[in-house]
């Protein structure tokens, strides 16, 4: 399961490099807030409305010929992405495309959250969510500085637009060894189990029915809503980074600077990311894990407020290591809180929730970002109203007498 989600995640970072770099740092493309926000919702809010129905072919069909043949497909839909790519295509035909791209890797990411329970001890979920979904993180990372420097050497040859097909004809054969590498697991080693498959209830009254079992474990809830929260929150400051890396400090008619300052900053946050994954089972060991998530809540706060009213390449790098520290940690504890409490005959349901309810946070990130950001991406307002967000989370939805182990 690691090598199919790790190779799948780096091959995430290559794609999402060359889109970047086609789309956002294109010399002939200067975004502003509101095309970098659209960018970012065309390819999640589809999801959000095919969510509730991923659930239900989680629990009823083999999880693991599923993973494979999305990953088959995916790297079908690249070929023709690299194509449109190649001949400068930027209109809707190559957004559907893309949006077939994210919409499939979203239900492949949630068969593998699904299925990981069954090859583990429910006491190392942290553990290994650690491991698999903050190794994953960082591979992201990896993969799009990797897609960053072929892009780079391409073009000192060729056409931009031919270099950043070239990475994402890379990206097709890596999805290809990711599905190839599904062999290893036999048709039902990641579910369903046996007792799945027997509802009759489908798409929205699925997801409906994953949400009141839900309700019975509050705390899991609630640490589904705080991730969203703190999700779309990273969303909006990825959007400000990448306008104040393209547009202000760096020469605008310079788009490479631009695109490796904003991978600097990525990759800085990557090293955070994989940090609070390491510390997170230690923090869960000292302090349990709802206290653990509610501090790390509160700790994101401190550097938005300094980054809020000093904005440099500095502080915005700092912010993002911090944030995206404090933010996986949050994540991979809220997984294992998740995966313990929800049988497996509900956990596609559910994570189907899970996944719907956290895009609409990133969403809802992306709009605000939109609707607050100049072009240039300096404002100190949009990181202020993101810790104040934060803090309600942890004062109200994360509060003590509430967020706590549920009894049911």
């Amino acid at each position: 399961m690691l090598t199919i989600r790790w190779i799948g995640q780096l091959t995430d970072g290559l794609f999402q490099s060359a889109l970047a770099s086609f789309i956002l740092f294109s010399p002939e493309r200067s975004p502003n807030a509101v095309a970098a926000a659209l960018a970012f919702t065309v390819v999640l809010l589809p999801y959000s409305l095919i969510g509730p129905y991923v659930g239900t072919i989680l629990d009823r069909f083999s999880r693991q010929r599923i993973i494979r043949n999305c990953n088959y497909i995916r790297a079908f839909d690249l070929l023709i992405i690299a194509w449109l790519v190649n001949n400068g295509s930027t209109g809707v035909v190559i957004t559907l495309f893309v949006l077939v791209a994210f919409g499939v890797n979203r239900l492949i990411l949630a068969g593998l959250s699904a299925g990981l329970p069954l090859l583990v001890k429910k006491e190392e979920l942290i553990t290994v969510n650690a491991l698999a979904v903050t190794g994953g993180t960082i591979w992201v990372v990896i993969g799009g500085g990797v897609g960053i420097a072929i892009k780079n050497f391409v073009s000192a040859t060729y056409s931009a637009d031919f270099a950043d097909s070239v990475v994402i004809l890379l990206s097709a054969a890596f999805f290809t060894l990711a599905a190839l590498s599904c062999y290893r697991l036999s048709k039902f080693d990641i579910g369903p189990t046996d007792n799945e498959g027997k509802s009759e209830n489908q798409g929205l009254r699925e997801m409906v029915e994953g949400f009141k079992i839900l309700r019975t474990h509050s705390d899991a809830l609630r640490g589904i809503f705080s991730v969203g929260i703190q999700r779309g929150g990273i969303t909006a400051l990825t959007l400000m980074a990448l306008l104040l890396s393209r547009n202000n400090f760096n020469d605008p008619n310079d788009p490479d600077a631009g695109l490796a300052g904003f991978g600097v900053a990525l990759a800085i946050a990557g090293i955070g990311i994989g940090l609070g994954a390491i510390i997170s089972p230690f923090g869960v060991l000292r302090f349990g894990r709802h206290r653990w998530m509610r501090y790390l809540m509160f700790a994101c706060i401190p550097p938005l407020v300094i980054y809020a009213f000093n904005i440099n390449e500095f502080t915005m790098t700092a912010s993002a290591f911090l944030v995206g520290l404090c933010g996986q940690g949050i994540k991979v504890t809220n997984d294992a809180l998740v995966q313990s409490k929800i049988s497996d005959g509900y956990r596609g349901r559910v994570f189907a929730f899970y996944d719907v309810a956290v895009n609409a946070g990133i969403i809802t990130g992306a709009i605000g970002a939109a609707l607050l950001l100049p072009d240039n991406g300096a404002t100190y307002l949009l990181p202020v109203l993101i810790a104040v967000a934060y803090l309600f989370a942890a004062t109200v939805l994360m509060r003590k007498a509430n967020f706590a182990p549920s009894t049911k």
